[in-house]
């Protein structure tokens, strides 16, 4: 894998920086994660993270076996439980909740009803399923944790990556993810004065950092070296930060994926405001899943890390100063050619009149008109689709 060196970060004295949310699109994903997650799923820092999932991998196995030697049984101990003998096995493996659904997918069945029926009529239903259908390949990842538990069932090309390879990866540029380097944990936009302050302690309540026994989520920002790309209306400086999120899941219930951006805020939610160059890359944890991670992945966010943002200050610089359209006729053409319909190309424009205080012109201008209109739209599909015209958008300006 590829390896950098890690700078230190350079230190900003101000308390906090000024910036403009309403511009830009909203992205909840990070929000999300923050909102479901426990606290015994939040960590610290990147080094407690690591350790943490690191330490489940060693203490796992994984192998390749017949489906229909699989024997289940209910537990003599715990008549609500079930346990399986697998070939060769030791002792017998619980199922985690996890895997247990993927066994009854490997069935057929649905594992909503078997976790409904009683352990010996579950283990009943589960047996003839291994056992009736043809027999396959599956591949497991069996761990010690203070029994032996059965963490994943998959299919035997299933490209596994492990958390903690995702997580050392993000160490290569991040460091601890508290400060040490330019990336790190974000800070808190204050709504009341529209300041975004990077300096801000780390707690459960604030941290991006999760793991739970079937995942891991990481986000962090360069926040405290922001990037001026133009000018707001009132002359005050249009300020962005870098940041990036990324995810895996070493049992299947995820693909691996790498989302790289630029921000102007995060509030205490953790709702990401004001992004502009959003791009995103996954990967399928299929045969060739480790070498594409080393190959694609990891270089990728490498390069996000080191890379000079003048690209994208320039590109806004240039979307700012081409100018599409001079009066309302041109207006309307530019959007309608877009497939907007008339209903959405007046409110964009009504959204740019709201905020700029005179009607769009230029590229920039419809971008954040039509990202400004996308947020208000509740079914997901249609949002998305909105702000990839505006992306677009953005590309024809350069």
């Amino acid at each position: 894998m590829t390896q950098m060196e890690i700078q230190a970060p350079t230190l900003n004295a101000r308390a906090g920086y000024k910036v403009d949310v309403s511009r830009g699109q909203r992205v909840g994903r990070v929000s999300s994660e923050w909102f479901n997650r426990p606290a015994d799923e939040r960590f610290l820092s990147l080094t407690d993270l690591r350790n943490s999932v690191r330490a489940r991998s060693q203490r796992s196995r994984t192998r390749i076996i017949e489906s229909e030697r699989i024997r289940v049984e209910a537990s003599r101990d715990d008549a609500e439980r079930l346990l399986l003998m697998l070939p060769d096995a030791e002792a017998p493996v619980a199922p985690t909740h996890w895997s247990f659904g993927q066994l009854a997918s490997l069935v057929g069945a649905p594992a909503a009803y078997l976790r409904q029926l009683p352990a010996p009529l579950a283990a009943i239903n589960l047996q003839y399923g291994l056992t009736s259908q043809r027999a396959e390949q599956v591949k497991t990842l069996e761990i010690q944790n203070g029994r032996l538990e059965l963490r994943a069932v998959t299919g035997p090309d299933y490209g596994r990556i492990f958390d903690h390879e995702l997580v050392e990866a993000v160490q290569k540029i991040a460091g601890n993810g508290t400060g040490d380097t330019r990336w790190k944990v974000p800070g808190v936009l204050d709504w009341s004065t529209g300041i975004y302050n990077p300096n801000v302690d780390i707690s459960k309540d604030t941290t991006t950092l999760y793991a739970s026994d079937r995942d891991v989520f990481l986000f962090l920002v360069d926040d405290l070296n922001p990037i001026e790309a133009g000018k707001l209306p009132n002359g005050d400086p249009d300020l962005f930060f870098r940041g990036f999120y990324c995810w895996n899941s070493e049992v299947g219930a995820r693909t691996l994926g790498i989302a790289s951006f630029y921000l102007r805020a995060v509030c205490q939610n953790r709702n990401l405001w004001g992004v502009e160059n959003f791009e995103e890359i996954t990967i399928r944890h299929s045969k060739y899943a480790a070498s594409r991670f080393a190959a694609e992945a990891e270089p990728a966010l490498i390069q996000f890390a080191e890379s000079s943002p003048m690209p994208f200050v320039n590109g806004i610089k240039a979307a700012r100063e081409r100018i599409v359209a001079r009066d309302d006729e041109d207006r309307e053409s530019f959007l309608r050619k877009r497939a907007f319909s008339k209903v959405e190309t007046a409110k964009i424009i009504d959204a740019v009149l709201a905020e700029e205080g005179r009607p769009p012109e230029s590229i920039f201008d419809f971008v954040q008109g039509i990202t400004r209109v996308a947020r208000d739209k509740q079914h997901q599909d249609v949002r998305l689709e909105m702000e990839g015209k505006a992306k677009k958008l953005l590309d024809f300006a350069v």
